[in-house]
């Protein structure tokens, strides 16, 4: 199956272009136009949600349980297609789009189940005590109700995962929201493409045509009047610290604010403790040259920082890991302009006197070759740009004269979307020591494991202190990403005859 886009917006059932196009920047493959997304658009699409959500927000949870099942089922459905055209977009090999997919589509599957099931409705119910004194008690029912249309942003790194049936979308979808995508220009024939697949899914289920509307980028007034526009009650961002910030603002500034849960990126360091760096550092540091350059780097959970020990040990680890990246060969990254961030990461890197290069290599193009640098631990807590994220396979070790320094400089690190401690057994009374620290500053803490990539079940969290994320109590990936876009209503004293019938 192939799939040649036709560049048009999904607005509400509707396929609309403009005469304003931009280009796509595909890795290999035929360029395509897109039309470009406007105001006038976003407004339209968001309209639609709204009239959608009267019927939607209060369908039974069935029917957005199949509803979600149907996107799955049509995604499916164009699977060859889905990956022709993200492999020529984003460069990304067609195992790890068939693998995204699969995680898109069993994504979607599970939060089906999960609303099926109602146990997120979070019912309580309090019988009313009439005879109490000195006052009686009313009845009181409580029940999570969806929020009203959601804004979900597309990923550049996860054109499938994270973008227009991704994370957001279906939870919002699963909690009774329509969505209004923004499409990223990054990959616009892969967004195109699931779109049709979500809009023969309202079709096959008869669902109200607003309740899904994909704007494509190309602007950023776009952007700008979604978060703004009055209908919208919440937002889903996974991209930039610098972009989701400015959104993030933006809601917060609104006369209604609106929560804004944003992803925003992370350094997720690693800690390897003594007696694990002495018994197998070799193995680790192998293990961490294939995390740090898998996918050319390009994951929110790209463990960017090694902490380790002074003394010997270290030196053989920080060795071992130089000499597993000699052997990466370049990859090509997601856009030009992740490149070019990428190399000016590495020259902020390069301008400082206190880091010491132990693999410098130069990229070009869209290209990017995996480099390594090494950090006194006074030096890298005196310079807070040391822990800013470089997207991309850039690592740095930072090394602490002793194991014992680990909890203070755990201490300095701003919030996180993971944690890494590397430990043998002899290792657990550091451990204890660190692990307080490290839960208050990441959503997910591991031990010996690479925390690149994210597994989608009930106790996955993805999501962390800021800057990582902008809400620290959310997750945007498991089946508590639902949360998100619901609130507690309590019902005191409704007759059963006419309360909702997930709470009657």
């Amino acid at each position: 199956m192939t799939f040649t886009p036709h560049g048009k917006h999904l607005i509400a059932g509707d396929w609309v272009g403009t005469a304003d196009r931009f280009a796509s920047e595909p890795a290999h493959g035929p360029v395509h136009a897109f039309s470009v997304g406007t105001v006038e658009l976003v407004n339209r699409a968001c309209a639609a949600a709204e009239e959608a959500f009267w019927s939607y927000g209060y369908a039974s949870r069935e029917t957005r349980a199949a509803f979600l099942e149907a996107i799955a089922d049509e995604i499916e459905a164009r699977a060859e297609a889905i990956t022709e055209i993200g492999s020529q977009e984003t460069g990304l090999p067609a195992a790890r789009l068939q693998g995204e997919r699969g995680r898109t589509t069993g994504q979607l599957r599970l939060f089906a189940a999960h609303i099926r099931a109602g146990d997120y409705l979070d019912r309580r119910i309090d019988a009313a005590l009439p005879d109490r004194q000195p006052l009686p008690r009313p009845e009181i029912r409580l029940m999570q109700r969806p929020v009203g249309p959601v804004a979900v942003f597309g990923a550049s790194n996860f054109p499938l995962a994270f973008s227009t049936a991704g994370g957001d979308t279906a939870a919002a979808l699963a909690a009774g929201c329509p969505v209004v995508v923004k499409g990223h220009s990054a990959h616009p024939g892969t967004g195109e493409i699931i779109a049709e697949a979500i809009h023969a899914a309202i079709l096959s289920c008869n669902l109200p045509s607003g309740v899904f509307s994909l704007i494509q980028g190309g602007r950023r007034d776009v952007g700008t009047a979604l978060v703004t526009n009055p209908l919208i009650k919440a937002v889903g961002f996974t991209g930039s610290l610098a972009g989701g910030r400015a959104l993030f603002d933006l809601c917060a500034a609104r006369p209604e604010p609106i929560p804004f849960f944003g992803e925003l990126g992370s350094v997720n360091p690693m800690f390897i403790l003594p007696e694990a760096l002495s018994a197998r550092g070799e193995g680790i540091a192998r293990g961490w040259a294939g995390s740090l350059t898998m996918g050319a780097g390009q994951f929110c959970t790209n463990p960017g920082i090694a902490v380790v020990p002074a003394g010997a040990a270290g030196d053989a680890f920080v060795a071992t890991m130089a000499e597993a990246l000699r052997a990466v060969a370049p990859q090509v990254m997601l856009t030009e302009g992740i490149a070019r961030a990428y190399r000016e990461g590495k020259a902020r890197f390069d301008s400082r006197n206190a880091v010491r290069p132990v693999l410098a290599t130069e990229s070009t193009g869209r290209e990017a070759s995996p480099n390594l640098y090494e950090v006194p631990a006074e030096a890298f807590m005196a310079d807070h740009a040391l822990s800013e994220e470089v997207f991309g396979p850039l690592g740095l070790v930072v090394r602490v004269a002793s194991a014992e320094d680990m909890p203070a400089l755990a201490a300095q690190f701003e919030g996180q979307l993971t944690a890494t401690l590397h430990m043998d057994v002899g290792d657990a009374p550091l451990a204890r020591r660190l692990l307080p620290v490290l839960e208050r500053k990441a959503g997910r803490v591991l031990a010996n494991g690479f925390p690149t990539g994210v597994e989608v079940c009930d106790a996955m969290v993805h999501g962390g202190p800021y800057p990582a994320s902008t809400n620290f109590g959310a997750t945007s990936v498991g089946t508590m990403s639902i949360r998100r876009f619901l609130r507690p209503v309590s019902y005191q004293n409704i007759p059963e005859n006419i309360l909702p019938a997930d709470i009657a």
